[in-house]
């Protein structure tokens, strides 16, 4: 019977040169050349205030690269990132072995915020320096993606000035027959029963009337149309999907034909993406600190499908 030599899958003591594992050509070294090099990473640095004194802090350059290296793969929980940080020899090697904790990759994905408009423009400004932007054809399409807001919730001003006047009838009857109850005996479940379902009336019938006064006017149309408004999230829009009504987002995406760059992608709270096609062709990248030129993908006069 044929010998072989022994193939070993398991753990292993082994010296590990972080630089070897991190091979040209591939997504992890343009990643790490990208962070290191090119991006201005001044913005994150600023939001830390422990140059004297204060622990130190997880450089934000490599969180970027852990999280991008992380997407990358398909991997979108923190705790599964920190883990790969623990195990995977070029996560390893890329995070420089800094082994972050979950929770602080969560706060830092969490708190980016308007810091990942100004990295999305300075990678197309690098793309489009390396000409990978062709300015010539650009397909913009969109897709419907849910919000965590309850299509219930949603209705005209009108709509919801009817509901805050019935629940707050309904908490008066309430009030009358809680009133005519303590003449009564006593039945304390019932009597605690009732005492909830007035305090849940009066507290809905206030934050909907706190609504109204913040939102003086019903949202509208591109055609001047009463566009229906939503008590949790005002931004969002009800929708008709394929897979029936959510309330949601119109997420639209601009990409160039020359590298498939996605060069624009925004999320919408309206459910026609006929009225979002002209926003999106004149969008323009506001200046940043780095560059002070405008950045402009494609010229007014392009053709763009």
């Amino acid at each position: 019977m044929p010998r072989f030599k022994p193939v070993h899958k398991g753990l292993k003591l082994l010296p590990v040169d972080f630089d070897r594992q991190i091979q040209p050509g591939s997504f992890e070294h343009a990643l790490c050349h990208l962070v290191d090099k090119e991006l201005d990473l001044a913005p994150f640095h600023a939001r830390y205030n422990n140059d004297e004194v204060g622990a130190s802090a997880y450089d934000p350059g490599v969180l970027l690269k852990i999280i991008l290296l992380a997407y990358s793969r398909g991997i979108i929980s923190s705790r599964k990132i920190e883990a790969a940080c623990r195990e995977n020899v070029l996560f390893i090697a890329v995070s420089g072995d800094s082994q972050p904790n979950f929770t602080t990759l969560a706060a830092f994905v969490s708190e980016m915020g308007e810091l990942t408009a100004k990295l999305f423009a300075q990678v197309l400004t690098l793309c489009d320096r390396q000409g990978l932007i062709g300015r010539e054809m650009f397909a913009i399409d969109g897709v419907k993606l849910p919000s965590n807001a309850s299509k219930a919730k949603s209705g005209t001003r009108a709509d919801f000035e009817r509901q805050a006047e019935k629940m707050e009838k309904a908490a008066e009857k309430m009030l009358a027959k809680h009133r005519d109850a303590d003449t009564a005996p006593a039945n304390e479940g019932d009597k605690k029963r009732e005492t909830r379902t007035l305090e849940r009336l009066q507290r809905d019938a206030k934050q909907m009337r706190d609504w109204l006064k913040n939102n003086p006017e019903d949202r509208k149309g591109a055609s001047g149309n009463v566009r229906l408004s939503n008590l949790t999230d005002n931004e969002s829009a009800k929708m008709a999907t394929g897979k029936g009504v959510i309330q949601g987002f119109t997420g639209v995406a601009a990409v160039d034909e020359k590298h498939q760059i996605v060069v624009k992608a925004q999320a919408h709270g309206t459910g026609s993406e006929q009225e979002l096609l002209i926003p999106v062709v004149r969008r323009q990248v506001k200046p940043t600190p780095w560059r002070h030129e405008e950045l402009t993908p494609w010229a007014n006069d392009q053709e763009v499908t």
